[in-house]
């Protein structure tokens, strides 16, 4: 099977974005895998799915502890999210040409012939190439649920394939290079698998001691140091075992997963209006970039158009939680060169945006702003006028501090040179977003495949080489000064009329991809129908999955005190990737 030929052979998927879907081998899969990778694109997002039926047939055990904490279940739901509960007497799959299989055990294969029915699992591949994104679909077989290595092509697989083995079962075939767990901190047995259909979201199990194997450096004057997973400021957990010699690191090692809440599994079985409030919230600082992927997804297999103006607000909101964020980062990095007048100057303008916002749509953050369908809240001229005002105000600042950054000499010392990835090993390794514009990866949804409003703006993509602090520091100034002009010309032109459309049914096992460029860098959200408009399996991703294994790299050879500087100035989240 050629590239070439899949947008032809596959049929493209309705919705916003081109997004092509196809069911393939296992050799197809691989074969087209290196054809991306030769051919200079990437991998975005990798993801299981256990197709299984979900019927009441659990172990009496199962039924006793769901009965005693049922109530309180239900509480929860209600309180939060207002969700149903589990409706095992309905079927939650896609549609197959052929029987579906009831989902008898959690640890044991279901019983199948696989002559007359239809694998049990599927693993689901997202690529991207000069044509849009590519999505494959592997069909597992219950009896050998594995599937093959992509590791080989694009690192930045491993950890998801860690991932999928940890929570489904699925695993890369023999001879993969990192088959430890990955998400699984012993807090369930290592042959239970929480996104199987017959797992019981509310199960608890005794706590297994972690025993996670973490690679060893030897040698002469080779010390080991521990950091977190709690740390000092109010950040969120993850752990990083240095390999040093005297300051210098020779080898870094993250663990992850501590903040793994079972957000996949919390999304299963949810009507897809309940879905968007969850959506908003799987990385908090990525609250609009998560909501308006959620939206096209659902928009895709409810073939719902959203109204103009909805378009160009949501646009607006993404540019906006932008300029928050590059903000607050800079702030930050000053804070981690010692210049805490820059931390203090880059807070004012991010507080002055966040009341903002408050003022004109009703949260500080823009939760909940965006929802299928289109949006929540309205502009009028008043506001327009201010945000025309906080703009000004904000770019002349931040023209003035940028001065200040670059002629400090303190902190050019601090920023030059400091953990480089250079644009060879960035290609490598699947770098995206602004740490990868930062190190020569040219590659910006926004305007390589523009929606709308974007393919009205002629969208400018920053692009640096030296891939270093000091260049993700200058991406993120100009960056700020690109979003400040989109968002001008969005204020010039943004359309009148309604802001939310009535949204659709959708058929039961159509699967929707949002894919838009938050502020990171592009987050995928895939979406697969079950019965009633209920979600059957969503799969958010986040770009930080690509990035965190970059960043061992970019510390080697750089001295332990600069490693929050380092990390600080690719800012990945934590909550993204751990669900």
């Amino acid at each position: 099977m050629k590239l070439d030929d899949c947008t032809t052979l596959f049929p493209r998927l309705p919705g916003a974005m081109p997004v092509w879907h196809g069911i393939v081998n296992a050799q197809d899969l691989h074969v087209l895998c290196e054809q991306v990778q030769h051919s200079g694109g990437k991998l975005v997002a990798l993801w299981g799915e256990d197709k299984c039926k979900v019927q009441g047939a659990r172990s009496k055990e199962q039924e006793t502890r769901n009965k005693e904490q049922g109530a309180a279940t239900s509480l929860a739901q209600s309180s939060l999210f207002d969700a149903r509960p589990l409706d095992t007497s309905s079927s939650l799959l896609a549609p197959c040409p052929l029987p579906l299989v009831p989902c008898t055990s959690l640890l044991e294969p279901c019983p199948l012939n696989l002559a007359t029915v239809s694998p049990q699992y599927a693993l689901h591949v997202a690529l991207v190439s000069v044509t849009g994104l590519l999505v494959l679909t592997l069909p597992v077989d219950q009896q050998k649920p594995d599937f093959p290595d992509l590791s080989d092509l694009f690192p930045a697989a491993s950890r998801m394939q860690r991932a999928v083995a940890d929570l489904l079962g699925l695993h890369p075939t023999m001879g993969a290079g990192d088959q430890r767990q990955w998400l699984r901190h012993g807090a369930w047995p290592g042959n239970v698998h929480p996104l199987r259909k017959a797992f019981d979201g509310s199960s608890t199990f005794p706590a297994e001691p972690d025993n996670y194997s973490f690679v060893e450096v030897t040698g002469y004057g080779v010390h080991e140091i521990a950091v977190g997973p709690v740390h000092a400021g109010t950040i969120e957990p993850g752990h990083f075992r240095f390999s040093v010699v005297g300051e210098r690191v020779l080898k870094l090692e993250e663990r992850l997963g501590y903040k793994h809440k079972g957000i996949e599994k919390r999304f299963e079985d949810m009507t897809l209006q309940q879905g968007a409030k969850l959506a908003g919230r799987i990385s908090g600082d990525t609250t609009v970039g998560y909501a308006w992927a959620y939206a096209q997804a659902v928009e895709s297999v409810t073939g719902t158009t959203p109204p103009p103006r909805a378009l160009w607000l949501r646009a607006l909101f993404l540019e906006l939680e932008r300029l928050l964020n590059h903000l607050g980062d800079l702030g930050y990095l000053g804070n981690d060169a010692a210049l805490a007048f820059g931390f203090a100057q880059f807070w004012i303008l991010k507080e002055d945006l966040l009341r903002m916002n408050g003022e004109l749509f009703g949260h500080r953050y823009l939760m909940d702003r965006i929802v299928p369908g289109g949006v929540t809240c309205g502009l009028d001229n008043a506001g327009l006028l201010r945000i025309t005002e906080t703009l000004r105000h904000i770019e002349h600042e931040s023209a003035i501090l940028k001065d200040i950054y670059e002629e400090h000499a303190g902190m050019q010392d601090r920023f030059l040179t400091t953990g480089r990835v250079t644009s060879e090993l960035a290609a490598k390794l699947g770098l995206t977003g602004l740490a990868g514009r930062a190190s020569g990866q040219a590659w910006d949804v926004r305007a390589q495949f523009p929606c709308v409003p974007y393919d009205r703006l002629d969208v400018q993509m920053v692009t640096h080489r030296n891939g270093d602090v000091a260049a993700r520091v200058t991406m993120r100034f100009e960056e700020i000064t690109e979003s400040i002009r989109l968002i001008r010309l969005m204020l010039e032109q943004l359309p009148a009329g309604e802001i939310l459309s009535g949204v659709g049914d959708a058929v039961e096992g159509s699967l929707g991809i949002g894919w838009v460029e938050g502020w990171r860098g592009e987050i995928l959200l895939a979406l697969h129908v079950g019965k009633d408009n209920r979600i059957h399996r969503l799969h958010p991703h986040d770009p930080s999955w690509q990035n965190w294994p970059v960043l061992e790299h970019a510390i080697m050879n750089n001295i332990v005190p600069d490693f929050p500087l380092i990390n600080k100035s690719f800012n990945l989240s934590y909550s993204g990737v751990d669900l």
